[in-house]
């Protein structure tokens, strides 16, 4: 079977029910996806090196196959399709960040991506993931008639938040200091016991 179909040439590509611009913004959402997913392959393959890693990267895997299904329910052209990713992967990503915010270090300055190899491609992954979830609420906006599958939405909002939370979990499981922003004040307060 040839990858190449060369039905593509002209600028366009096929959604599920239809063809598009490649620059479409349901491509560029569907697209910034695929591209986080490939740093967190990356992240996923440099967390498995670290024994204190192991579980952290299996989580990876999991994610990326969640992806998959964002950029799946992001790329049909018609509404009506029947969609993947619901509110329990948000819901799955929550517990995460509170386990690994739990493992952590408290928090009193801005970290800066750094430290250890892992921390930093999960901050690589958080910053991607914003983007895809900018991506999504501009295709949201520009299609109403067809929206983004609302939950996706809600599922990057926490993804990002979960590689945060795991970047500064990675550091700590690795006894290695995050990076903090010098140039900061104290910023965020102590927990109270």
């Amino acid at each position: 079977m040839k990858i190449y179909t060369r039905t593509g040439d002209k600028g366009q590509t096929s959604l599920i029910g239809g063809r598009v611009r490649k620059d479409d913004i349901r491509v560029e959402a569907y697209g910034t996806i695929d591209e986080l997913n490939s740093f967190v392959g990356q992240a996923a393959a440099e967390a498995a090196k670290h024994e204190e890693l192991k579980d952290m990267a299996e989580l990876l895997v999991d994610i990326m196959q969640e992806l998959f299904d964002c950029g799946s329910d992001l790329a049909y052209a018609s509404p009506g399709a029947p969609l993947k990713v619901t509110e329990e992967a948000a819901v799955r990503l929550e517990a995460m960040i509170d386990q690994y915010t739990d493992e952590a270090p408290e928090i009193t300055r801005f970290i800066l991506p750094g430290g250890s190899s892992v921390s930093a491609l999960l901050h690589v992954c958080r910053t991607v993931c914003r983007r895809a979830e900018r991506r999504v609420v501009t295709l949201a906006a520009e299609h109403p008639d067809n929206p983004a599958n609302p939950e996706v939405q809600k599922y990057l909002n926490r993804l990002s938040d979960f590689f945060f939370a795991a970047a500064r979990a990675a550091n700590a499981k690795l006894g290695v200091s995050d990076t903090e922003y010098v140039r900061s004040a104290e910023v965020f307060r102590k927990k109270s016991k």
